[in-house]
């Protein structure tokens, strides 16, 4: 009995330091994944252009973001470029970008699957209508692209979501690193890290259970 009180004292004393952790991770999640979700977007459609060199650009951009880890990103972006260019980068900044740029390329690696999953025929009855590329593209192709899509998409927000807790390396205050800060404190290894497992279990579990319930409205509508 005295082991629970103390567990749900050492609760009640941490909770503003971990609701406040946690505010930093779902906005920088969230703002990563608006940025990366452009660049998705715009990325994705340069790996299905036919323009050679379009398709060049998102391959090495998307080649080298997949090929290295997050963290290496994250050092690079927040000592390597800060010390080259000899400027000060605020954690919180260089979280964003990194998350971003990371879950840009795979995102655009979603597009690109869901896009040329469409029939190649819908592309070419639209042009047959008069209609140019890109709005064939924009109401044709991606509409349809879409409902393949949405699974990953969610799926990668959930990986984004999981991966800000890589950033706490550089020092961004999100629920890890104010985890680590509350063991500094206390000692409670044990207890603070169960604490911060149960917060990331349940919004990744509410991300799932969205996920899915949006498959299955897209396969009851098609």
């Amino acid at each position: 009995m005295e082991v629970i009180v103390s567990f749900f004292e050492l609760i009640s004393q941490s909770w503003p330091r971990l609701l406040q952790g946690l505010g930093v991770t779902l906005e920088s999640t969230l703002i990563s994944l608006a940025l990366a979700a452009i660049l998705g977007i715009i990325f994705g459609m340069l790996s299905v252009s036919r323009a050679v060199g379009a398709r060049a650009v998102a391959r090495v951009y998307v080649d080298i973001i997949r090929g290295t880890p997050i963290i290496v990103q994250a050092f690079f972006i927040y000592f390597g470029i800060t010390s080259a260019l000899n400027f000060r980068m605020e954690p919180m900044t260089a979280g964003i970008i990194t998350l971003t740029l990371n879950a840009g390329a795979y995102l655009a690696e979603i597009f690109r699957g869901g896009i040329e999953a469409v029939d190649k025929g819908q592309m070419e009855a639209a042009r047959s209508l008069g209609l140019s590329y890109g709005v064939s593209m924009r109401s044709v192709i991606l509409p349809q692209a879409v409902r393949t899509m949405v699974p990953a998409i969610v799926n990668q927000c959930i990986i984004t979501l999981k991966d800000s807790s890589i950033l706490s390396v550089i020092g961004m205050a999100e629920l890890t690193q104010i985890g680590s800060l509350i063991i500094a404190d206390n000692l409670e290894s044990f207890k603070v890290w169960i604490i911060v497992g149960v917060m990331y279990f349940i919004i990744i579990m509410i991300l799932s259970t969205i996920s899915k319930r949006i498959e299955k409205r897209l396969k009851a509508d098609a």
